[in-house]
């Protein structure tokens, strides 16, 4: 299965939305961002994808991955 990015992107007509990476419509929308990074957060967990939260210039402001990681860093013993 292909994991799709979510994004938490301010609206024109104000809130925000949660859209999924690919689609042109939004998938929800919030009054507020922390309430939409929540939802986003969760959905990005259940597919083991990345979450990216825009701010209200629209440039990426937090980047998190909640997929399993083929590199992980090595411990520094």
């Amino acid at each position: 299965m292909k994991t799709k990015g979510k994004h938490v992107v301010p609206r024109q007509r104000g809130g925000w939305a949660v859209k999924t990476a690919g689609k042109t419509r939004a998938g929800k929308v919030f009054e507020s961002q922390a309430d939409a990074v929540k939802y986003a957060r969760d959905a990005a967990k259940k597919t083991h994808g990345e979450l990216y939260v825009h701010g209200k210039d629209g440039t990426v402001k937090e980047r998190r991955s909640y997929g399993i990681d083929p590199f992980p860093p090595r411990d520094k013993k």
